[in-house]
């Protein structure tokens, strides 16, 4: 299948997710520009959260989501035919316009709820739902159905673990891209096009050369964190019911 040009997928995800290791997949395609969380200067200084390295974010990324969003959906970098946007679903907070979405492949990521929260909880001492990424994610969802009237391609983490080409080679048909095999693997090491906070989150991303087999946690969760995951899982539920390669 011929790859149409030129293409822009948003791949929305949430944290502690495969989304580092699937913007390595496309990047090692020669075709493909890629870029890292671009909001996510712009969710800092709006938010105020105190992340780490929150001062090198703001100073060397822009905070400006319109200006962000005209470079999203501008010209690709580099004359490259594929543009490939890793999106944090939860740094679209409620003020961006989300007219731009038309102008982009919208695809999600996810990851079962009690395994993200497990990590998360690790990151943030208090976690709240819209820190998972998931409603933000669904509504994106709804948005882009309700626009179309199509489906758009869902992708869980654990399924990619356990069957990269199988899942990789339908997300491509889903959008309309020819598949490659340099979509399995990469070089280790740190990219250009990673955001200047790689250093504090992408030390085993970069140690990385392919993805790894899916290992299952089994950690608890957290005490008193029952109702977040109950919540979570709802829009977790409705987000996999629509996944490629089913069950």
């Amino acid at each position: 299948m011929p790859t149409r040009k030129p293409v822009r997928i948003a791949m929305w995800s949430g944290p502690r997710n495969i989304s580092t290791a699937l913007m390595r997949s496309w990047g090692n395609r020669p075709d493909t520009f890629v870029c890292d969380e671009p909001l996510y200067a712009h969710y800092l200084a709006v938010t105020g959260k105190d992340h780490p390295g929150t001062d090198e974010v703001l100073a060397h990324h822009e905070q400006d989501w319109r200006k962000v969003v005209a470079w999203l959906t501008g010209p690709i970098p580099e004359g490259r035919p594929l543009f490939y946007q890793k999106q944090m679903a939860h740094h679209l907070l409620p003020e961006i316009d989300r007219g731009w979405l038309d102008a982009v492949d919208n695809c999600f990521l996810i990851r079962d709820p009690l395994e993200m929260l497990t990590s998360l909880a690790q990151k943030l001492d208090d976690p709240q739902l819209e820190d998972t990424g998931l409603p933000q994610q669904v509504e994106i969802f709804e948005q882009v159905r309700r626009r179309t009237g199509d489906i758009p391609p869902v992708i869980d983490a654990k399924d990619v673990l356990n069957e990269p080409e199988r899942l990789l080679s339908l997300l491509c048909e889903a959008i309309g891209v020819a598949f490659t095999r340099e979509m399995l693997s990469w070089p280790a090491g740190r990219r250009a096009t990673d955001g200047i906070w790689a250093r504090h989150w992408y030390e085993k991303v970069e140690a990385s050369t392919a993805f790894g087999p899916y290992r299952p946690k089994n950690l608890p969760l957290p005490e008193g964190m029952e109702e977040l995951h109950r919540r979570a899982t709802g829009h977790y539920e409705l987000l996999s019911r629509h996944k490629l390669g089913g069950d």
